[in-house]
C-alpha cells in the first residue's frame, strides 16, 4: 500500500502533527504508502483538468440524502469520439497529474485514442465526504462505498462526456487500488471491459506474518546472507538488552526521547516495529542497487549492533530531531487527531481495523526482525483509536466478511491482468499462481507502470507487452 496498502505498521502510524520528532514515522510511512511511482517519461505540455463529481455519502442507504464532491482528473490529449476511457484508480493517497501524463497506460491510451482519467478515493487527498475524521464520520470509509463511487463515476461520465456514451472502459491500479480493480470487476463486471492490477493484495488476514518473511527473503536475495544475519543478530542483541534490564542502553544508543519507557511492552513493541518497517520501506520501494547500498553501509561497521544502530540513526537523523519519540503514546496522540491534516494514517488504519487486518507482525521465526511486534500491538491500537468494540474477535469477523464477499484468493473474475514484483512483500496476500498472475523477478512494489523502455528486463518487457495485447483484445 504503496499501497499499501497496504499494511499497518508502527512506522505507518505516527505521522507527525505537533510532534517535531514524529517525522521518523512520517518518512517510513511515505515509503510504504506513497502514490505508486510516477512515470519517468512525462509529457508536461498536456493539459490536465481537475474536476469534481457529486457522490452519495452512503450508496447503500436510500434514506440518507447527503452528498459530497469527489475529485478526479482528466487528460483528453488523445481522445477521439468513441475511444475508450482508461481510469487509474486512486488508493490511500492524494492524486497527482503526473499519473496521466506518461507511462504505459498513457501509451495504451495513445494507441487507442483513449480518454485518461484518475479518480481520488473518498477520505483521501482533497476528497472529503464530511468535515472531519471523527469516529462517527469515518464510518463511511469502506471499499464497498469507494467501488460504488467508481461505478457512479463511470456511468455519469458516459452519460455526460461527449463522445463517450458507447465507449469501453479499462481500469488500472497499484497496491490497494489494484485490489479495487479486481474487486470492481467482480462486483460491477459489465461496467468495465478489463483491468490491470499491479501488486494487488486480495486475501484479508489479521496476522500477516508473511510480509516480514518476504522482506527478509528479499534482503537476503539482493543484499546477501551476511546482511540478513547482521540485521537478525543486531535486533536479537537489542532484545536481549531489554530482557536483561539494559534497555536504557538501547534507549541511549538510538537517541530515544526521555518519555520512552523501557519497561513498557507497548513502547518496546513500537520501537521494534519501526525498525522492521524501515527495512520494509527499503525493500518495498527497491530500485536497482537500493537494498545493496543499505547492506553495504551496515556491513562496513565492526559489529552487528553497531552496524544496525548506525544505519537506523542515519535514517532517524533525517527528521532533524535531537531525540526520537518512538513511544506508543506518540502514535496514539497522532491517530486520535480527527482533523484533516494530510496525515492519512487515521483513515488507512481504520480500514485495516474494519476490513483487512494486514498487520505485519513478528509472528514468524522465518524473518530477521525479532519477536517484539506481535498482533496484540495492532489490535490494542484499533480499540484505543476507534472504540472498545474493536476486539480481536470483531476484527477477525470483519476480515472474514471481506474474504467471503470478495472471494479472497479466488475472486473468480475475468479480464483482469495481475502482476507482482518478486521482491514485493505484499505479493503474499495476492494470487501468485503463475497460470493466473505474472511474477516479475528483481522488481518490487508497483514498479511496472512506466513506458516500455530499454532498461526493462526481458520479463518486465514481456509483461508490459502482454497487458498491451490484452487491452487490444478487450477493446475489439
Amino acid at each position: 500500500m504503496t499501497h499499501s496498502i497496504i499494511g499497518l505498521t508502527l512506522a505507518l502510524l505516527a505521522l507527525g502533527l505537533a510532534h517535531v520528532n514524529a517525522n521518523v514515522f512520517q518518512q517510513t510511512f511515505r515509503q510504504l504508502h506513497q502514490e505508486p511511482p510516477l512515470p519517468a517519461n512525462q509529457n508536461r505540455a498536456d493539459v490536465v483538468q481537475t474536476l469534481w463529481i457529486e457522490q452519495k455519502l452512503d450508496h447503500f442507504n436510500d434514506s440518507d440524502t447527503r452528498n459530497w464532491q469527489m475529485r478526479y482528473m482528466l487528460n483528453d490529449v488523445f481522445f477521439k469520439s468513441g475511444g475508450p476511457m482508461f481510469i487509474f484508480l486512486g488508493g490511500e493517497w492524494e492524486i497527482s497529474q503526473g499519473r496521466i501524463t506518461g507511462g504505459h497506460m498513457y501509451d495504451m491510451a495513445s494507441e487507442h485514442n483513449g480518454l485518461l482519467a484518475y479518480t481520488e478515493h473518498r477520505y483521501y487527498g482533497e476528497s472529503k465526504p464530511l468535515p472531519d475524521l471523527s469516529n462517527e464520520n469515518i464510518q463511511y470509509l469502506h471499499v464497498k462505498q469507494a467501488l460504488a463511487d467508481l461505478a457512479h463515476f463511470i456511468t455519469t461520465l458516459k452519460q455526460t462526456y461527449e463522445g463517450l456514451s458507447d465507449s469501453k472502459v479499462i481500469i488500472v491500479g497499484g497496491s490497494y487500488s489494484a485490489t479495487m480493480v479486481t474487486w470492481f470487476k467482480k462486483v460491477y463486471p459489465d461496467l468495465v471491459a478489463g483491468g490491470w492490477a499491479s501488486s494487488a493484495p486480495l486475501l484479508a488476514k489479521a496476522n500477516f506474518v508473511e510480509y516480514k518473511e518476504i522482506t527478509g527473503q528479499s534482503i537476503q536475495l539482493m543484499g546477501g546472507s551476511a546482511c540478513y544475519k547482521r540485521i537478525e543478530n543486531g535486533i536479537a542483541e537489542m532484545e536481549t538488552m531489554f530482557a536483561t534490564k539494559r534497555g536504557g542502553e538501547v534507549k541511549a544508543l538510538l537517541k530515544l526521547c526521555e518519555k520512552f519507557d523501557v519497561y513498557s511492552d507497548l513502547d518496546v513493541w513500537t520501537l521494534f516495529s519501526e525498525i522492521s518497517d524501515i527495512f520494509a520501506g527499503v525493500v518495498q520501494t527497491h530500485n536497482a542497487g537500493s537494498i545493496e547500498k543499505v547492506c553495504d553501509t551496515m556491513m562496513a561497521e565492526s559489529s552487528d549492533l553497531i552496524g544496525l544502530s548506525k544505519y537506523l540513526l542515519s535514517v532517524f537523523a533525517k527528521s532533524g530531531g535531537k531525540c526520537y519519540d518512538l513511544s506508543y503514546n506518540a502514535i496514539l496522540a497522532t491517530l486520535l487527531e480527527s482533523r484533516y491534516t494530510g496525515n492519512i494514517m487515521r483513515q488507512w488504519i481504520y480500514q485495516t481495523c474494519n476490513e483487512y487486518g494486514w498487520y505485519q507482525t513478528s509472528g514468524s521465526a522465518a524473518q530477521p526482525f525479532g519477536t517484539k511486534f506481535p498482533l496484540a500491538l495492532y489490535t490494542t491500537m484499533c480499540a484505543d483509536i476507534y472504540g472498545s468494540q474493536y476486539s480481536n474477535s470483531f476484527i477477525d469477523s470483519k476480515v472474514q466478511e471481506t474474504n467471503q464477499y470478495f472471494g479472497g484468493l479466488t475472486p473468480n473474475v475475468e479480464n483482469v491482468y495481475l502482476t507482482h514484483g518478486h521482491l514485493d512483500p505484499w505479493r503474499a496476500m495476492g494470487i501468485q499462481n503463475e497460470s493466473e498472475a505474472t511474477i516479475i523477478p528483481e522488481y518490487a512494489h508497483c514498479k511496472d507502470f512506466d513506458s516500455i523502455k530499454d532498461s526493462d528486463t526481458s520479463e518486465m518487457r514481456a509483461s508490459k507487452e502482454k497487458i498491451a495485447e490484452l487491452v487490444r483484445q478487450w477493446l475489439k
